[in-house]
């Protein structure tokens, strides 16, 4: 196990600039993908390349099943919110599409070495688009002296990768990704980590993220607030029995400098 890694941000400073849904709340707990980066930018185009490359290592048409099985839609471009490939580890990713290619191919051993042949790993860097200007949101957030974590199902190194482009790794004080034995979400093991490694209780945590599987971890792990955002792969209707309040993006959690504190477009409980 990766152990979880722990910096103290900023303390003792004006919480201006931060949307009254935060009040109360000293830990913030942002999924990545779809939440802090385009799902989709990221996604999408690595799913496309990988049927490309799956049909032509086992010469057959296997990827419209792969991505019939990860959930993914090639004529949108879009990953459906409950599939692997939205919710799954890389290796449980792969695993799923061995199985597909299994069905396809003459041996075992065959189907293997056409996995094998095919699979590569997503640019974490490339791919990285931003939803909101993240180095805003999150000066302020540390300005206003609470603690920004990072909870994802993505893998550390790829996790690192991206924040470090982005310029945000100094900013988040804690990480859990799936691949660091603390379970995956919705297992609310994940949040709790982060909880405990940063000695925050999760009554004054949120939680925020574009999928059920992130809000269903924040309410098994007793999370004062869950906010779901659709910048990712959630609609409202997926999102709504379990979110405290929904938002356009995370950039609505900042307050304009001279503006109005408020909670963004699309506030409420749905």
């Amino acid at each position: 196990m990766i152990p979880i890694r722990f910096e103290r941000g900023v303390a003792g400073v004006t919480s201006a600039g931060i949307s009254p849904l935060l009040d109360g709340i000293d830990l913030v707990v942002f999924d990545k993908d779809g939440t802090l980066i385009d799902f989709h930018a990221m996604w999408g185009g690595w799913a496309l390349e990988l049927g490309r490359r799956l049909d032509g290592a086992t010469r057959r048409p296997v990827s419209g099943d792969v991505f019939a099985a990860i959930g993914f839609d090639p004529s949108s471009g879009r990953v459906g919110a409950g599939g692997p490939l939205a919710t799954g580890t890389m290796a449980g990713i792969q695993e799923v599409v061995a199985a597909v290619v299994r069905r396809w191919c003459p041996s075992v051993a065959a189907a293997r070495r056409a996995v094998e042949t095919a699979w590569f790993k997503p640019d974490p860097v490339a791919g990285a688009v931003p939803v909101a200007d993240l180095g805003a949101l999150f000066a302020a957030l540390r300005a206003s002296g609470r603690v920004i974590a990072v909870a994802t199902t993505d893998h550390r190194e790829p996790t690192e990768a991206t924040l470090r482009a982005l310029g945000l790794r100094g900013d988040i004080s804690a990480m859990a990704c799936g691949d660091d034995g603390v379970g995956v979400k919705p297992d609310p093991a994940m949040l709790l980590a982060l909880c405990a490694t940063v000695a925050i209780p999760p009554d004054r945590t949120a939680v925020v993220g574009d999928t059920p599987a992130d809000l269903a971890m924040g309410r098994a792990a007793g999370a004062g607030r869950l906010i779901g955002v659709l910048s990712g792969l959630g609609g409202r209707d997926e999102l709504g029995p379990l979110a405290d309040v929904i938002l356009p993006s995370i950039g609505e959690l900042l307050v304009p400098s001279g503006g109005s504190r408020r909670g963004g477009a699309g506030t409420g409980r749905c």
